[in-house]
């Protein structure tokens, strides 16, 4: 599966004129594969093994090419690093309070509440964010 998403995000690319780099390549294919919404130092560190030239300003760079490309979504929570996350499905994010730690949560989305947003407020309500905030499991074996 996580081929099929690499070989249309490449094709997406593609199409809005961005050349394929190898390290743009790699970029992508372990954003794909990440479960953890890794940071863009956490990125870099993953994979100047592969590429010692690499700056972070290049994973910059290549993060904000995927993002306008419709790719990927950049999650910020308050003073931390901004997490990325290539899991374009609509979706939830529960977010532990101890380590940081992020999880997708699926749960259907809240289109009724953005119309009611938009009906009780007059705004042109076009998205919406919802964070859910505990201990994660690791954290909660830790404290005991």
């Amino acid at each position: 599966m996580a081929n099929n998403r690499l070989t249309e995000a490449v094709e997406t690319l593609k199409a809005i004129g961005v050349r394929m780099t190898p390290q743009r390549h790699a970029i992508l294919n372990y954003l794909l594969s990440a479960m953890n919404h890794p940071t863009a130092d956490e990125i870099y560190k993953a994979l100047e093994g592969s590429f010692p030239n690499m700056s972070v300003a290049t994973v910059y760079n290549n993060l904000r090419v995927f993002k306008e490309a419709g790719l990927v979504r950049e999650l910020t929570y308050g003073d931390a690093s901004s997490r990325f996350d290539a899991n374009m499905d609509e979706h939830y994010h529960v977010i532990c309070r101890k380590c940081g730690k992020i999880t997708d949560f699926e749960y259907p989305s809240l289109v009724d509440v953005e119309r009611e947003a938009s009906r009780a407020t007059g705004y042109h309500v076009d998205s919406h964010r919802m964070e859910i905030y505990g201990t994660c499991p690791t954290c909660q074996q830790r404290k005991q």
